[in-house]
């Protein structure tokens, strides 16, 4: 899918319905003894965060959603029924926490409990108007401080039905989202067909918050992984990292408005192309953090480029098709000064890669915990992101663009660069949160097209040999396109 915010995803005039959970669920949700598994670490870092933001005087909605078509007219019985079908699938939906002086504790709701609530909220006769109202419900319906922390919600017309969903983060993740469209179109039709629903059960997101939690608590300070973050921490200034640019941030200052860039970077043949010369050296993951090394020297002259790398940690097959979020976080260190060219810097990549990936596996928040550092969070992102995900495979991505289907971020406040990039059956589409200011978009357009250009260049050419790529070969980078403008930028 596609990613975008609420107004770039072909919002349409119509008649605007949504479900909640029901009021008296909830109540009776909300009063249950605890749920003795934790929260994720992930889960208590998101929620403490927007806490802390909070107490700081800033309210920053942090909500994912989904966004897609069920062509023809609805019965809106048979969508309700698929929509609670789908929540009962995933426990995480029904699990929610509250404070206990400064503890998270969690409280699940039991299945044969759970309810919605539809409520007809009316017509919507100019998109923009819809577009608004959804952002701002969503806001309100999402809130990581709030439980239930989702909504769901449809715009009815005669000849198709656009359905729009939001969730807390502390809920999903991108994989998460894309596999929705096809989740609730099999219920849907089921459904119309009078046919049960037949799928498998997926593992329980809140099981593994237990699991993963345990795992991490068996690790103290004296850790390998923990000492390695401890060296990678220390070389970034005692801070997790930034994107090495100018942002055109007045330091001290407040938390500033964000604005979204998203536009499909290269059709699929240059996807393809460049998938292809990257194989060697670990695919396009590699090439796109060896390509953000190099660009990011260039506008910023940092000699080694500092990230973390968000990978998936669905390690076991009964989490693949489970609602959760399922993401850590491997820190990589690419000397980028000493790349030769191209091929240099996807040795670079592949090498910290390999060296580092398992250490996604601890995570981050325990990694803060136990080196006792007053990482005081004070923006709803902890640190700069570059991601990489091929959509491809999930199910129902071919039809993606006939139920215009897209993955939704809210972009509120936040003073890092979140990047995205997702190779699609059309291409590769890159989606960037960053700080509104002159300074940043300028250097934000001058990342996007000297990526643009790498890409392109890369994926003309022959592929390398794996003997090639053993041997550290050194392909030259295209010539940037700069203007004077965006030159100076980089003093």
């Amino acid at each position: 899918m596609r990613i975008t915010d609420i107004h770039g995803c072909e919002v349409r005039p119509g008649r605007l319905v949504e479900w909640t959970l029901d009021p008296l669920m909830v109540e009776a949700a909300t009063s249950q003894p605890d749920d003795s598994r934790p929260p994720a670490y992930v889960q208590e870092s998101h929620i403490r965060t927007a806490r802390t933001v909070r107490e700081d005087g800033l309210f920053v909605p942090t909500w994912l959603g989904a966004a897609f078509d069920i062509p023809g007219a609805v019965d809106l019985d048979v969508l309700e029924t698929a929509l609670r079908t789908w929540t009962l699938r995933h426990e995480t939906l029904r699990s929610g926490f509250r404070w206990v002086r400064d503890e998270m504790r969690r409280f699940t709701a039991a299945s044969e409990a759970v309810a919605l609530r539809r409520q007809d909220v009316g017509d919507f006769p100019r998109a923009q108007e819809l577009s608004r109202h959804l952002q701002d419900r969503f806001d309100v319906a999402a809130d990581a401080l709030a439980w239930p922390n989702f909504l769901y919600t449809a715009v009815v017309r005669d000849d198709s039905t656009s359905v729009y969903m939001a969730f807390d983060h502390s809920n999903v993740d991108a994989y998460s989202i894309q596999r929705i469209p096809a989740e609730i179109h099999a219920l849907y039709v089921a459904g119309t067909e009078g046919r049960a629903d037949d799928a498998a059960p997926v593992g329980s997101y809140v099981d593994f918050c237990e699991l993963e939690r345990a795992n991490a608590d068996q690790v103290d300070d004296t850790h390998a992984i923990v000492a390695r973050w401890r060296e990678f921490i220390t070389r970034c200034d005692g801070r997790l990292p930034a994107f090495p640019v100018d942002l055109g941030l007045e330091p001290g200052g407040g938390l500033p408005e964000q604005k979204l860039l998203h536009e499909m970077l290269v059709d699929d043949a240059d996807a393809a192309g460049f998938a292809a010369y990257c194989r060697p050296f670990g695919g396009s993951q590699v090439g796109i953090l060896a390509a953000t090394s190099l660009i990011v020297h260039d506008i910023g002259g940092e000699p080694v480029y500092r990230t973390v790398v968000p990978l998936h940690t669905r390690a076991k097959s009964r989490w693949t098709e489970s609602v959760g979020w399922y993401v850590g976080g491997a820190p990589i260190e690419i000397p980028v000064a000493q790349a030769r060219g191209f091929d240099d810097a996807l040795n670079m990549v592949r090498g910290a890669l390999r060296t580092n990936k398992a250490l996604a596996h601890l995570p981050i928040a325990r990694v803060l915990r136990l080196l006792g550092s007053d990482f005081r969070p004070t923006s709803p992102d902890l640190y700069s992101i570059v991601s990489f995900v091929d959509a491809r495979g999930i199910p129902g991505a071919g039809q993606w663009d006939e139920l215009k289907a897209y993955a939704l971020l809210r972009v509120s406040y936040g003073d890092q660069v979140c990047a995205w990039f997702t190779r699609l059956h059309g291409g590769l589409q890159l989606a960037m949160r960053y700080p509104d200011t002159e300074i940043a978009y300028k250097n934000m357009r001058r990342y996007a097209e000297q990526l643009r250009d790498i890409i392109t260049s890369v994926a003309r050419s022959a592929p390398p040999s794996l003997a090639n790529a053993r041997q550290h070969g050194n392909r030259p980078l295209p010539a940037p396109r700069l203007s004077s403008e965006t030159s100076k930028l980089a003093l």
